[in-house]
């Protein structure tokens, strides 16, 4: 077992897990609710983060701002790299330790236009959270809210904290939705500078940039 004193840095706030913003405190006070074990805390914010910021993918990534956890609190939306910061960001505030932790997958929750801005089906750096929970670090996924999963047909991410909750392996008729490529590991803050360098590698300028769009109407009409 990890002796809790070797995650006291996962305590402190970070560029982007910045967990001494004001309104990412008060998100994390108003949803942890009143709960006092560590458990119950943690499900509280991992449903908040996930049904309450709406994912969006098509966040300028070449901008900082895309990737902190406080701009997911304001703006109301985000993808996964804030979205998990986020979640990190809400369990440090109640001292819990958290970490953004980041993994390769393919056919991930994706629309034809995306996919096509994109120019590959490969997701890099696709983010979670992992979380210090009864003396096991466990990995959750807050990225895509309920109701964008009920549009791609997808059962949303359920996390029991004692599980790993990582990513929709399987839509609800049971085809395979979402393969597992490659782990790149957890951080104490979100890496930027690696994950820029590799978007400018695998993806096309027009989504680096920004391409704008509304995912919820796409999914809608990808039915």
């Amino acid at each position: 077992m990890v002796n809790i004193m070797d995650n006291n840095e996962f305590l402190e706030p970070g560029s982007f897990v910045d967990s001494d913003h004001e309104r990412v405190i008060k998100f994390a006070k108003e949803f942890v609710g009143d709960k006092t074990d560590v458990l119950s805390k943690v499900l509280n914010l991992y449903y908040a983060v996930r049904d309450e910021i709406r994912y969006d993918p098509y966040l300028p990534v070449a901008k900082v701002e895309s990737y902190r956890a406080s701009d997911a609190v304001i703006t109301g939306k985000g993808w996964c790299v804030p979205k998990s910061a986020l979640l990190a960001a809400c369990c440090r505030i109640n001292k819990i330790p958290a970490r953004p932790g980041y993994a390769d997958v393919k056919n991930h929750l994706a629309t034809d236009r995306l996919l096509d801005l994109l120019g590959t089906d490969l997701f890099a750096w696709h983010s979670y959270c992992e979380i210090y929970i009864d003396g096991n670090w466990v990995k959750a996924t807050p990225a895509f809210n309920s109701s964008l999963c009920e549009k791609f047909g997808l059962k949303p991410l359920e996390f029991d904290g004692r599980n790993d909750s990582l990513f929709h392996e399987f839509d609800k008729a049971g085809n395979k939705h979402m393969e597992y490529i490659e782990d790149r590991g957890t951080y104490f803050d979100v890496p930027f500078d690696k994950i820029i360098d590799t978007f400018k590698e695998i993806y096309k300028p027009g989504y680096i940039n920004g391409a704008g769009g509304d995912f919820f109407s796409e999914a809608e009409s990808s039915k």
